[in-house]
């Protein structure tokens, strides 16, 4: 099903330009990385075009459901090498700028995270492969540009919350989808996604990581001290007396 069918040309334009503006931002992000790693105008494009539109392709070469876009609409790998270019001359270092970059991403996290699970139901796969496919399409990009760049890729632990963002925005996008309401679902997404984001970094809110423990046990063992706790704690509340 075409998106103007789904939401009407004038709501298909908006999101066109947010779609468009997140290819431009990942771009000016993976030129960011290139320039700390001090990387030749080439590495710009490479990392450029990789964070802009990685998640997107990936998405589509997984339904299967023709070429994907960023390649059949020469908008998208135009974006994105103005993103490069952009990155390329500008260091964007400043608060301004970096507030500025964390409050479009946010935005253009909770659409790309509703276009992909959108696109998946639409296609008549589940709720699940939605859910997938629309985180894939929201951090993808950033992942294959962190790999390239030789990083482990952000959103594996350490940093504020990312991939936490993408999943409730597609979960929103599955709810009103299967209401009948995807138009609701692309805006309250976005929204819900943005706001998500950029409190995720103003409170510096991050995901538990693995401290390196592990069950000491094995289940043999375990399994005689569930006994033993049970014997010693009948329903009466009270020790039993042997």
């Amino acid at each position: 099903m075409d998106l103007a069918e789904i939401y009407g040309i004038e709501v298909n334009d908006i999101f066109r330009v947010i779609d468009l503006t997140g290819v431009l931002l990942n771009g000016i992000l993976g030129g960011k990385l290139a320039r700390t790693k001090h990387f030749d105008a080439v590495g710009f494009v490479i990392l450029a075009s990789m964070s802009a539109m990685g998640g997107g392709i990936v998405r589509d070469v997984m339904l299967q459901h023709g070429p994907p876009v960023a390649l059949t609409d020469p908008l998208y790998i135009s974006t994105a090498l103005v993103g490069a270019g952009i990155a390329f001359f500008w260091k964007l270092s400043s608060r301004f700028w970096r507030i500025a970059l964390i409050i479009a991403d946010g935005t253009v996290l909770g659409c790309w995270a509703a276009t992909g699970a959108m696109k998946t139901l639409a296609l008549g796969f589940g709720i699940m492969p939605a859910l997938l496919l629309g985180i894939t399409t929201a951090v993808g990009g950033g992942m294959i540009r962190d790999v390239t760049a030789g990083n482990v890729p952000m959103v594996f632990g350490g940093n504020n919350l990312y991939a936490t963002p993408a999943l409730v925005s597609a979960a929103i996008m599955v709810l009103l989808y299967s209401l009948g309401s995807p138009t609701w679902g692309m805006i309250l997404a976005t929204v819900v996604g943005s706001s998500f984001t950029v409190v995720a970094h103003w409170r510096k809110w991050q995901l538990p990581v693995h401290s390196d423990w592990s069950l000491a046990e094995t289940p043999a063992q375990l399994k005689a001290r569930l006994a033993l706790r049970a014997r010693e704690n009948p329903q009466s509340g009270t020790p039993r007396e042997d």
